[in-house]
């Protein structure tokens, strides 16, 4: 049986997180190319929060696609 050869190409991604890289290290430590607070500001904008859609008492449309 032929093992299939890994890829080395990098995986399709959004615009915004071109270059993003993410590594976890011997003692389980998760080190990434973009800051955390890059990253939260990606999913705040493209992302919509399951438990806040369906309340009223939210003005903002913050977490809504536009």
């Amino acid at each position: 049986m032929a093992k299939k050869k890994k890829k080395d190409t990098d995986p399709k991604v959004h615009e915004d997180l071109k270059g993003f890289k993410m590594d976890i290290n011997s003692f389980g430590e998760i080190s990434s190319s973009f800051s955390i607070d890059k990253i939260n500001e990606f999913l705040n904008k493209n992302v919509e929060d399951k438990k806040l859609k369906d309340r009223d008492d939210l003005d903002t449309d913050e977490g809504k696609k536009e």
